[in-house]
């Protein structure tokens, strides 16, 4: 590439990045703030390597001063995260095709013990003890990838008891410990309190939650649609004036008049069309409450999806969309398989997994950073901008 058309391309970027900045970080009302904003997310986006403040000093050819100034912004700067995530949601929805939204668990190793919310768990994969932090991400799975729009960090017990250890940190009051499905509440609860982002299905992974069942009943409580992929021994209730207790394994298997069988085409990775078949349970299907015991009264719709040879599991899925086709319910499926993607690139190229810092707001204020940095990369490659905001939006809206 010639000299002329790599300065031309590195101006068309910085006229992109200028016009994303605007729209995006106007919340930071301070003028440094922005101009940090700015040069954190260049860092993040050109850096290889660690993501670090002095890493992404040196690589914009920034004075040795700028690494604290970027540290600063970081972990001691006052600026709301909340607002700048609305923003960069109303961006992602306005300018791709929404079809899901989706949540992702986010494991980040540690060696110490001082960062916000670092513990020691089991990992499932080795069953071997590890030190780390944990995050759940909601994504917007929107044309060819899944957008993170807003992160929760996980703490367990111990940053829910020691008082010390919190304030150190500068942990908010309202955060507690609390199990997985709660977060993902939480994030879909504040979904329809923002009226501009899409309605679209909720598409979960629930076959390794505690409380799938508790998750399943949160969203309806919320009135939201889902396509939830559960372990084949999820409980349901079936029947009305007789109630069965059974699981989703043995619901789906054998003959029944209440399943049938109806086949979907996918492509594959060569370009051809695969014909796979959905066995479908047409019925009344209840799920059970973790805190109550009883049943909670909405009709679900449990679909199977065999492998063709019989030598992985099959898989099962539990979905509020009783009205839909097979076809239409499966679609969103797809969210699962770009959220894991997303992740894999979120860590590798946009530096997840690299605050050095100790705090809560230093945390969020990175991952902010991190998810903007993604944003920007998939979403303003062409020339030109779409409108983050609609040209209808009200005041409030524009200003949040």
């Amino acid at each position: 590439m010639s000299s002329g058309r790599t300065r031309a391309a590195a101006t068309d970027e910085a006229d992109r990045l200028r016009t994303f900045l605007e729209l995006t970080f106007g919340p930071l009302h301070r003028a440094e703030q922005r101009r940090w904003a700015g040069v954190y997310l260049r860092g993040l986006l050109h850096t290889t390597g660690r993501k670090t403040p002095q890493r992404m000093a040196r690589a914009e050819s920034l004075p040795p001063a700028a690494a604290q100034s970027l540290h600063q912004f970081i972990n001691a700067s006052p600026w709301g995260w909340a607002p700048v995530r609305r923003r960069l949601a109303l961006r992602v929805a306005a300018s791709t095709t929404p079809y899901a939204w989706t949540v992702a668990e986010l494991v980040i190793p540690k060696r110490g013990e001082h960062s916000v919310g670092v513990h020691r768990r089991l990992d499932p994969a080795t069953g071997l003890a590890v030190n780390c932090q944990r995050a759940i991400g909601l994504f917007l799975a929107a044309s060819a990838h899944c957008f993170p729009v807003d992160w929760r960090l996980v703490l367990d017990d111990t940053w829910g008891r020691d008082r010390q250890r919190r304030l150190r940190a500068r942990i908010p009051d309202s955060e507690s410990a609390r199990p997985l499905g709660g977060h993902v509440l939480d994030l879909a609860g504040g979904v329809p309190a923002q009226p501009r982002l899409p309605d679209v299905p909720w598409v979960l992974d629930l076959t390794r939650c505690d409380d799938a069942g508790g998750v399943m009943t949160g969203l309806a409580r919320q009135r939201l649609d889902m396509v939830c992929e559960v372990d084949p021994g999820q409980v349901v209730f079936t029947g009305d004036r007789v109630t069965t207790v059974v699981t989703i394994g043995e619901l789906m298997e054998g003959r029944s008049s209440t399943r049938q069988t109806q086949t979907i085409t996918r492509q594959t990775a060569d370009g051809t069309s695969k014909a796979i078949p959905i066995h479908s349970y047409i019925g009344e299907v209840r799920l059970p409450r973790r805190s109550t015991g009883r049943d909670h009264a909405i009709t679900y719709r449990v679909l199977k999806r065999p492998t063709p040879d019989g030598r992985r599991p099959a898989r099962y899925w539990i979905t509020s969309l009783t009205d839909r086709g097979v076809e239409e319910i499966m679609a969103p499926v797809r969210a699962g398989a770009a959220v894991r993607t997303a992740v894999a690139a979120l860590q590798e190229r946009f530096g997840v997994l690299d605050f050095e810092g100790r705090s809560f707001p230093g945390w969020h204020h990175h991952m902010t950073m991190a998810s903007a940095a993604y944003a920007f990369r998939h979403l303003t490659r062409g020339p030109g901008l779409t409108p983050t905001v609609p040209a209808d939006a009200t005041p409030a809206e524009i200003a949040s």
